[in-house]
């Protein structure tokens, strides 16, 4: 308790705790809510409709999820810092759901897949547009691989620390991972530090599972009655 009292009153660098804390908060709900918008969409698209390429697109999906993050490092800062998002938080969320959408798109395909059409087409005859059905049917019965490729998307965005530390040149800007190695130095380690800003860092991994655990259960029963 020493340690994390020292922590939460002298801060980290010269910056508030909490404010490392609020970044990494922003960074992993940003990627959560784009990411997982953009993975229903595609996934819905992928596993209800047939087009040219269709099957290339799943392929180079597992491919890109192969190559290791170092590797797009360097095209990503240069691609980053033409858009105008080098050392803001926005585009280091833009690169998280980029990272996180080819597994989020995996996973949920299977949940849209598993739903039969025969309740779209339901829906369908008694007068329900595309939007209604996607949202009033589809929407309903995919939540919980959704909750799923959220906490996935959400510790990936929490824990990310090669982007954050490459992206962001502002030491106001950085996220809770990178700013642990403020507590290194070429002298000594302060590894009391260390464990207490890490157990501050996994209190809200925690609450968030917590929350979102139970949609998860609920939506799964849901889904069973209603399938």
């Amino acid at each position: 308790m020493e340690h994390v009292s020292r922590v939460l009153t002298r801060g980290i660098a010269g910056h508030s705790v909490w404010r490392y804390l609020l970044n990494s908060a922003v960074v992993a709900l940003g990627t959560v809510l784009a990411g997982s918008v953009v993975a229903l969409l595609a996934a819905t698209a992928v596993a209800r409709f047939r087009f040219r390429f269709r099957t290339t697109f799943l392929i180079l999906l597992l491919i890109v999820q192969m190559i290791p993050a170092e590797a797009l490092l360097i095209p990503l800062f240069l691609m980053v810092r033409r858009l105008g998002l080098y050392d803001q938080l926005l585009g280091l969320v833009v690169v998280n759901v980029g990272f996180t959408l080819p597994f989020a798109i995996w996973m949920l395909r299977t949940f849209v897949a598993a739903v039969p059409k025969e309740l779209e087409e339901a829906a369908a005859i008694d007068g329900a547009g595309r939007l209604v059905t996607f949202w009033r049917v589809l929407f309903p019965l995919v939540a919980p691989g959704l909750v799923a490729t959220s906490i996935f998307s959400f510790i990936t965005a929490w824990n990310e620390f090669v982007f954050a530390l490459t992206l962001i040149n502002d030491q106001g800007g950085y996220t809770m991972p990178v700013a642990l190695g403020f507590f290194t130095s070429q002298r000594s380690t302060d590894w009391g530090g260390i464990m207490a800003a890490s157990t501050l860092m996994t209190i809200p991994v925690i609450v968030f599972f917590l929350l979102v655990q139970r949609r998860m259960v609920s939506g799964l029963v849901a889904g069973a009655v209603k399938g």
